[in-house]
């Protein structure tokens, strides 16, 4: 028999009697958790679902699930006992309003193990003060805590002029609900060690799913078997799920780091609600598959197959995989706006609004005015790598989005600039590494070489001195009115891999871009291309950054960029 999975209010829990199984532990509930639960309820606004119409059914507050098993008259709390005993406490303190013939019935709740818990539920009144010492159960010391919290809550709320007692014990009975999961597994420890260890996480994602694959939804059919449409639908769910586990097409979407249940995504997309609780996701597709039909599974199945079907042919068209990426990336652009955009509109329309966003992002900028630090450099050197590889016809490669979301990346400065100097640790190292590239055949190469063997380390000023006159032999061939900060002395690079820098001058920095390279680690093309020197005239100085470089640099920095940078006139 299939799992049941439906929804119930508050008030509806009172014809159940529940036990709290002995493998659960004690009641643990804190001032924090049910100070937030009351607030929350309390801060709900049950809104019509379909305004102006003669349907009067409204939004409701959604509790995560409660999971049961039937156990001959008893159902066993299997996840969602200290939920349900905080219900219990609030229910028998709204019943304290009444005179006791007046009062509702509250579902009862039985403990395998404490078997005094029960009573004491049922007994327990405000404003007794209890320890861990002097309880004969340490249950009762968390419980009566709670009691007395829920009673100060109420209390404090009467100071309130808006506060109505009444309209919020309405709003906690009718228009609060539970996610009711009906488990017909014969194991119910297992299931327990099954939603703890995080494989049943039952999220949105699971719930959604236990609809859609209900058997009530598919009446034609009368046996146990799973009916073409369900397994249709469960099939196409793991496919989907699936395809995106792999990092290059959901990071491409999001970035999210998600690793299970990662369909859920679609699922948020199409949730239209304004609610903030935790499943509202769930709430939304219940009142879409409410009429149980098999038309309304295979109508909101097909909606969930057309996003998936969008986002895969954005995916492999390498244009459209490119421009979204970046505006996902960098810009402010939502991946529901652009679904919607590309739903209403031609792909030709579609493609040219692309990159009216993009130049939107850069809104009476010019590439020139873009430096170091500022809140432009990072995205327009995305832009340019990008765009860079659009331009070749011959390449098929797509740039790596995953990569560039999971690892933290800086724009690093080509030319070194000296703007922190090696500490005391690094400073031996620092110059036997510089040493390798300073060429003895130049006076001053060899005075600097002599330097470096002579220099006490641990004298500030000398050192100092030193690290200065080195940072001026590998930036000897720029000008003195070179902007060091600026766009063409910057390229992107990942954190891991600027970190390697320390303090490097430009042939080192040229050095552990080859060797990443080699080790098939990621350098962005533009990057590549500044420091094997794709834009130096021949023969190439190998081991500095030059004004002629620089220049080179630019040029292709603007006809790449000025596209989308232009200033409007």
């Amino acid at each position: 028999m299939s799992n049941i999975l439906t929804l119930k209010t508050i008030n509806e829990l009172n014809e159940y009697s529940f036990l709290v199984p002995s493998y659960q532990r004690g009641y643990r509930w804190t001032d924090i958790e049910v100070r937030d639960l009351l607030n929350d309820i309390n801060e709900f606004q049950p809104k019509e679902i379909e305004p102006n119409s003669s349907n009067n059914e409204k939004t409701w507050y959604c509790l995560q699930p409660l999971v049961i098993k039937k156990n001959n008259t008893n159902y066993e709390v299997i996840d969602g006992q200290q939920r349900l005993t905080t219900i219990f406490l609030i229910r028998h303190h709204l019943n304290q309003d009444f005179v006791e013939s007046s009062r509702v019935k509250l579902f009862s709740l039985k403990y395998e193990t404490r078997l005094k818990t029960e009573q004491f539920l049922n007994d327990i009144k405000e404003d007794i003060n209890v320890t861990e010492e002097t309880c004969d159960n340490i249950d009762f010391y968390y419980i009566q805590n709670t009691y007395n919290t829920i009673a100060k809550w109420f209390e404090e709320k009467k100071q309130e002029k808006n506060f109505d007692k009444n309209a919020f014990s309405s709003k906690f009975n009718f228009a609060t609900k539970v996610i009711w999961y009906e488990s017909f597994e014969e194991d119910s420890i297992s299931i327990f060690a099954r939603i703890n260890i995080g494989k049943i996480p039952l999220t949105n994602a699971e719930l959604i799913k236990a609809l859609f694959l209900n058997n009530a939804n598919f009446p034609k059919e009368t046996d146990n078997k799973l009916k073409p449409k369900q397994l249709e639908i469960s099939t196409r769910w793991d496919e989907i799920e699936q395809k995106l586990q792999n990092d290059r097409f959901w990071f491409f979407l999001t970035k999210n780091e998600m690793t299970v249940n990662r369909i859920e995504f679609i699922f948020n997309l199409m949730n239209d609600s304004i609610e903030k609780d935790p499943y509202s996701t769930f709430r939304y597709f219940t009142k879409k598959l409410q009429k149980g039909s098999t038309e309304s599974i295979s109508g909101n199945w097909a909606k969930i197959e057309k996003y998936y079907q969008r986002f895969s042919e954005w995916f492999e068209e390498r244009e459209l995989y490119h421009k979204i990426g970046y505006l996902l990336t960098a810009e402010s652009a939502t991946i529901k706006e652009l679904y919607s955009q590309s739903s209403s509109i031609g792909k030709t329309l579609f493609n040219n609004n692309l990159d009216q966003l993009i130049r939107k992002g850069f809104e009476n900028i010019d590439v020139d005015e873009v430096h170091y630090g500022d809140n432009y450099i990072k995205k327009t050197l995305l832009l340019y790598n990008i765009l860079t590889m659009l331009q070749n016809d011959k390449d098929n490669s797509y740039f790596p989005f995953d990569i560039y979301k999971k690892d933290n990346w800086d724009v690093e400065h080509i030319a070194s600039i000296k703007d922190s100097i090696p500490d005391n640790n690094y400073r031996k190292q620092w110059l036997e590494d510089v040493g390798q590239y300073i060429d003895e055949t130049e006076e001053s190469g060899k005075k600097l070489k002599t330097n470096i063997a002579t220099v006490d380390i641990h004298h500030n000023d000398n050192f100092k001195q030193l690290y200065y006159d080195i940072t001026d032999h590998f930036n000897e061939y720029f000008q003195e009115d070179d902007d060091v900060d600026g766009i063409s002395n910057l390229a992107l690079l990942n954190s891991a891999t600027n970190r390697a820098y320390k303090n490097a001058v430009f042939p080192i920095k040229r050095n552990t871009i080859i060797e990443k390279d080699k080790q098939g680690i990621f350098i962005p093309i533009c990057t590549k291309n500044v420091f094997l020197k794709y834009f130096s005239s021949y023969p190439p100085k190998i081991s500095f950054w030059t004004s002629d470089d620089r220049e080179k640099y630019e040029v292709d920095l603007h006809a790449i960029l000025n596209p989308f940078f232009k200033k409007e006139v």
